[in-house]
């Protein structure tokens, strides 16, 4: 039950009694909590502290927080937070502000599909603690098996796109479209190039992350049909959608052809599944290919997380952001799995980096090689071709009530021409059936389908285009003739997915042993504790992973109307109130999907800040020796330019070279990262007086709030000096770190 349903007469706190007083009755009656969530969590008993104690030194958890966080900084009242609830008041209260979410039909396309998660796959990775509580691979000894799912992911993209070389996975698609311009730009041949194209029947989404990456950039991104884009000026990269936003199969070959004799490389955004149908972006010229793998079964999730996906020629791989699983030989001779290209690491070429990205979608990636794995060759296409079957024949439906659906070849989704009266009444028609329809323009709709589409969809959709006029000869047309066949230059030839993995996992009991036998070679927190890295690992809770797979949660598009995605709604406020008052902070995002684009998020702020009042010169960002390298990366990605501050023999900041390089920099200066407790575990005593120096100085503190979990309810980085911090969900509250990501 939720503290709202058990009303105001009773609350609990994990771990203490209940109390329950009713108007005029006698004493309260104080009862033990049953499911005290603290204890059962942490995992430390009081032998377990004890021995602790002893070691250190100590007597209790009071007097550790009191020799390690300096007192000044210390927060002196209680967090005025909600009374905590137990695991079933939780999922109880979730599950109401869940079922306020309205699962409607989605038709609304721009790269998220409704899917089909294989239950199998769902169960053993998804579900499975030993897949979703394993470390990055940093150590490859004791990651063989995930590094297998990995490559298996990276073999399917390389496969599917036609390009040599294919990461790990990817944050989201709008991401690594991003950071495919950033590709371009170290690789163009000339200096000048400042312009990067955008087709603008890319999804509109990505089109606005490819805005606001280019603008710290420098680079200019032009909008616009790459039919008419001439390249008058100097190009460093174009990018285009295949198939387009509103569903259109188009042949590139020869805006590709000028795009290379211009000097300029070839992105292509493309549709994985498509791909098991259409020519791959490869044989007409791409440079990269990325997308989204979420519709191999994976979730919608509300727009996510999903792995994403980047792939691209063996010239660029030194240039490639992300994670590369290499395949290695030992002195004997045995074969063994590696993360490759370890000289590209942000903690090695930091403010050289080309990309901030340290991690990956590696839980999701493994769903999305699994989900390739189980339905292999035949299934991917025979699913591809069941989706351009249905939309073929929706199309034939839609003509026969002398509607346009174009004449362009589709794959899955339609552009229909209706009119603006007619599609003010077809979408009103649509949301009374419970479904959502994208409207492309004043006069056209967007239908996308996907694998979970059915024939009585197609009646249900044919209805609501047809209205009060006749819709007998549109419902015959769905089952009449043939499919329309590719055309030739756009048909895919050849197998697709040769590897054996591919081919040899199609039963339950094959999949499920195979999934076995790569989790057995990992270690997780199944297994035992992870001391690695600076990534917090913690087991989480069951019940915190429940919500996940309901429909109420999963289903929903992340262009859903605001009335279908009320319980959504007051989780984020809830959400961001608790963080804010956590953090001392006046207003959070949720926006940022990991440690790296929060640094990069944060960043803009300040820089926003300063341009507001009228400093926009200022550049400068000042990063301690000791700082993880994504600081750095982050930091040359936003535009700034990194001065490196010394630290002394302990590894703290060293205040006289910070105040030197502060009053050195003081016209120009933007920032500083630190990261708080540090890299090296430590509550540096003089945190205010760093932060006072830069702020004398005129630039802001960012905080890197990878630590954050060592200051929860003991203090608040908003009340002792820095301005804009990002916080990593998966260390500090609840989210599966899965190898590596979100």
């Amino acid at each position: 039950m939720s503290a709202d349903a058990r009303g105001p007469a009773a609350s609990t706190r994990a771990g203490t009694s209940v109390a329950v007083e009713r108007q005029g009755a006698a004493p309260a009656l104080r009862l033990p909590a049953i499911d005290p969530f603290a204890e059962r969590h942490m995992g430390v008993s009081a032998k377990d502290l004890a021995a602790m104690f002893a070691t250190l030194g100590i007597k209790s958890l009071e007097q550790l927080i009191d020799e390690t966080v300096p007192a000044g900084i210390r927060l002196r009242r209680a967090l005025e937070l909600p009374a905590a609830l137990t695991e079933h008041e939780a999922l109880a209260r979730l599950s109401a502000l869940a079922s306020r979410n309205k699962v409607a039909r989605s038709y609304l396309g721009m790269g998220y599909s409704d899917c089909f998660v294989p239950p199998v796959v769902q169960r053993n990775i998804l579900e499975n603690p030993g897949w979703y509580t394993q470390y990055t691979p940093y150590q490859s000894e004791i990651s063989q098996g995930r590094l297998e799912a990995m490559l298996n992911f990276q073999t399917l993209i390389c496969d599917l796109t036609g390009m040599a070389i294919s990461n790990a996975s990817m944050l989201d698609e709008g991401t690594a479209a991003a950071e495919a311009m950033n590709l371009c730009l170290a690789v163009n041949a000339n200096e000048k190039a400042r312009v990067f194209f955008v087709s603008s029947r890319c999804h509109p989404q990505t089109i606005e992350v490819v805005k606001a990456r280019a603008k710290p950039k420098g680079v200019r991104v032009v909008v616009g049909d790459h039919a008419t884009y001439g390249f008058a000026k100097p190009t460093l990269g174009v990018l285009l959608q295949y198939p387009t936003t509103d569903g259109s199969v188009l042949d590139y070959a020869g805006f590709a052809a000028q795009a290379k004799a211009a000097g300029a490389q070839v992105v292509v955004a493309a549709d994985l599944l498509a791909l098991a149908l259409l020519t791959p972006p490869s044989a007409w010229g791409a440079d990269v290919v990325v997308g989204s793998a979420q519709r191999f079964g994976v979730p919608m999730g509300f727009g996510g997380p999903h792995a994403a996906f980047f792939a691209t020629s063996e010239a660029y791989k030194r240039s490639m952001p992300g994670r590369l699983v290499g395949v290695s030989k030992d002195v004997h001779g045995a074969v063994g799995l590696r993360l490759a290209l370890g000289t590209r690491e942000q903690h090695i070429r930091r403010e050289r980096a080309t990309s901030n990205i340290c991690t990956a979608q590696v839980l999701l990636a493994v769903m999305a090689g699994m989900y390739a794995i189980w339905h292999g060759p035949e299934g991917l296409q025979r699913i591809a071709g069941r989706v351009r079957e249905l939309a073929s024949r929706l199309r034939a439906a839609l003509e026969a009530l002398g509607l346009s659906t174009g004449k362009e070849a589709l794959f899955d989704t339609l552009r229909v021409e209706v009119g603006e009266q007619r599609a003010r009444a077809v979408l009103r028609a649509a949301a009374a059936k419970g479904m959502n329809l994208r409207r492309l323009s004043k006069t056209a709709i967007g239908v996308a389908l996907d694998e979970t589409t059915t024939p009585a969809d197609l009646e249900a959709l044919v209805a609501a285009f047809a209205g009060e006029q006749p819709a007998a000869a549109a419902l015959a047309a769905l089952g009449r003739g043939p499919v329309p066949a590719l055309p030739a230059g756009l048909a895919r030839q050849g197998e697709i997915l040769v590897h054996p993995v591919f081919r040899s996992y199609h039963t339950e009991h094959e999949l499920l042993r195979y999934m076995r036998r790569l989790e057995s070679k990992d270690l997780s927190l199944t297994t035992s504790m992870i001391p690695l890295g600076s990534c917090t690992m913690k087991l989480n809770a069951t019940a915190q992973m429940f919500p996940v797979t309901w429909a109420t949660i999963g289903r929903l598009h992340p262009f859903a109307p605001a009335a279908q995605t009320k319980g959504y709604a007051a989780i984020f406020a809830d959400l961001e109130a608790w963080l804010a008052e956590i953090t001392g902070f006046a207003a959070v995002s949720l926006q940022p999907n990991a440690g790296s684009q929060g640094e990069y998020a944060g960043l803009l702020v300040i820089q926003a800040w300063h341009a507001s009042r009228g400093e926009g010169q200022r550049e400068i960002c000042l990063i301690p020796a000791s700082a993880h390298g994504t600081n750095p990366a982050s930091a040359i990605m936003a535009g700034l330019r990194v001065v490196v501050v010394a630290c002394d023999a302990k590894g703290n900041v060293d205040l006289p070279d910070l105040r030197a390089k502060a009053s050195e920099h003081a016209a120009a200066l933007a920032c500083l990262m630190i990261t708080y407790p540090s890299t090296h575990g430590v509550f540096e005593e003089q945190i205010r007086e760093i932060c006072d120096i830069v702020h004398g100085a005129g630039g802001q503190v960012y905080m890197d709030g990878a630590n954050m979990n060592a200051q929860v309810g003991v203090t608040r980085p908003g009340d002792f000096g820095p301005d804009v911090c990002h916080l990593n969900l998966h260390k500090t509250f609840c989210i599966p770190h899965g190898g590596g990501g979100p």
